[in-house]
Parts: structure tokens; C-alpha cells; sequence
């Protein structure tokens, strides 16, 4: 069985913010397509995050997760989600399946200081 929780350290490298996982085979896996947006939300209490944070993610809810994505639809191999609270759309290509085995109905998000 996959981890409930899971962690990656999205950081800024060409003026976007992208992640590696080694593990999975990703480096400097980009976000794209509204991401961006929703990282920038996220991180917006957080000092000097783009050296790096940590982002917890998972399809159940954990306490203190701040962000709540809904899954839209799927296109280009890839799934849009909606944050409602920030009334931000984003679409997570393909590499969500490094993580999921199938898109997830939620994801829920916390942002972190590498330093905490």
C-alpha cells in the first residue's frame, strides 16, 4: 500500500517552480498551468521559499493541510483541480501517477519552511 502522506521540496529554477524525486524518476519535474498560482498561495507566509519548502500532500484530510483541490476533469493525460477557497483552477500532468494510481477525488496540501 502507497503512503498516506507524501513530501516533496518544490523550489524555484527558471523562474518556475519545479521538484525532484529520484525515487520516481523526476528532475526538476515543472509545474505548469495554474500550479504556479496555487504555490505561490501556499507558500505566501513563508520566507525565502524559493531555496525550497516542504509540501505534504495526500488524498485524506490531515490536520493543519491548508489547501483542498477537487478534481475537474481530466485532459492531456493529466487532471485539473480546483482550490475553492482561493477560486484557483491547476492542472497536475501525468507525474501525479508517480504518486496515485489513479487521480484522486481531493488532494489535500500543507506548505512548510524546510527549516521548521
Amino acid at each position: 500500500m502507497p503512503n498516506a502522506m507524501m513530501v516533496i521540496v518544490p523550489y524555484r529554477y527558471e523562474n518556475t517552480w519545479v521538484f525532484d524525486d529520484e525515487e520516481v524518476g523526476l528532475i526538476r519535474e515543472p509545474f505548469v498551468s495554474g500550479i504556479p498560482q496555487m504555490i505561490d498561495c501556499l507558500v505566501r507566509d513563508i520566507p525565502q521559499t524559493e531555496k525550497g519548502f516542504r509540501l505534504l500532500f495526500s488524498a485524506t484530510p490531515f490536520p493543519g493541510y491548508q489547501a483542498e483541490l477537487t478534481w475537474l476533469r481530466e485532459e492531456y493525460d493529466g487532471n485539473w483541480y480546483f482550490w475553492q477557497s482561493e477560486n484557483l483552477e491547476g492542472w497536475l500532468c501525468p507525474a501525479l501517477f508517480k504518486y496515485f494510481s489513479e487521480a484522486p477525488a481531493k488532494i489535500y496540501c500543507q506548505a512548510q519552511a524546510l527549516n521548521s
